[in-house]
């Protein structure tokens, strides 16, 4: 028996699954699988002790971090107001006072 959903556009039985996309052969229409739509919607961002970051929250930085192609250095304890969560290896984006944009990994900050 076959247990995946029918197609939404023709309403063909003969669909088939392609990763986390389900298939149909006939119209070659193409739609996600209700375990890939609900795996997408449900990012979570946790700060270094374990507490869900979202956008707009302050955080405080909680170990020394050196700025690429400058000479200055985050120190421990600043804090950081309407941080933005994005995509990618660096979580944060933000802006610190007297640094400027910048983007931090969500290990190295606590929720304020």
């Amino acid at each position: 028996m076959n247990s995946l959903p029918k197609c939404p556009e023709c309403s063909s039985e003969y669909t088939y699954e392609d990763g986390e996309m389900f298939v149909c052969p006939e119209c070659a229409h193409e739609w996600p699988s209700v375990a890939a739509a609900a795996a997408e919607d449900v990012r979570v961002v946790r700060d270094a002790v374990g507490n869900v970051l979202k956008d707009g929250d302050s955080v405080t930085v909680i170990k020394d971090l050196k700025v690429k192609g400058a000479s200055a250095v985050v120190k421990v304890g600043t804090k950081v107001r309407n941080i933005r969560l994005v995509e990618g290896d660096h979580d944060i984006d933000c802006k610190i006072d007297g640094i400027g944009a910048m983007g931090l990994k969500s290990e190295f900050v606590k929720r304020a």
